[in-house]
């Protein structure tokens, strides 16, 4: 079993678009029962909160849907996860604070399997969920051939 997180800021546009699409590969791959899939925040801004629903607009523009509650990281959330999937570099700072350094073997941004690595777009700014999608889709794609290459 690989157990997967993607996380962003609140937990409500970029990592449950990242679970939510992730998930959607497996699936078709056929290789959903070798996957835990989950998302977080770091912070608990929106702790709770449905995900955003021009995330959720976007998603379904693209034949995608889910339910998700938004929840916050915890030291015990790094350590159970295989990979830890964040979207840009102060997300990457978050995290690296929270464990204290350890752990940094499993954690990554997402677009930092893709040939041209990148912070994902964040739409809560841009507004431009499309471009987050993308961004998504290109870090999710790159990751799973990673581990087709690497694991499975």
């Amino acid at each position: 079993m690989i157990n997967v997180a993607f996380v962003c800021l609140g937990n409500i546009c970029r990592s449950p678009m990242a679970e939510i699409i992730f998930r959607d590969m497996v699936e078709k791959e056929g290789l959903a029962s070798g996957f835990v899939i989950t998302s977080f925040g770091t912070s608990d801004y929106e702790e709770g909160n449905p995900i955003y629903p021009p995330a959720q607009k976007c998603l379904a523009a693209h034949g995608l849907n889910g339910k998700h509650t938004a929840r916050c990281l915890s030291l015990p959330d790094v350590i159970n996860n295989d990979y830890i999937l964040v979207m840009d570099s102060e997300n990457l700072f978050d995290v690296l604070r929270l464990t204290g350094g350890k752990f940094g073997e499993k954690i990554f941004k997402l677009c930092s399997f893709t040939t041209s690595p990148r912070d994902v777009a964040d739409p809560w700014y841009t507004r431009d969920f499309e471009r987050t999608y993308f961004d998504v889709v290109d870090g999710c794609k790159s990751f799973l051939n990673y581990l087709k290459k690497t694991i499975l």
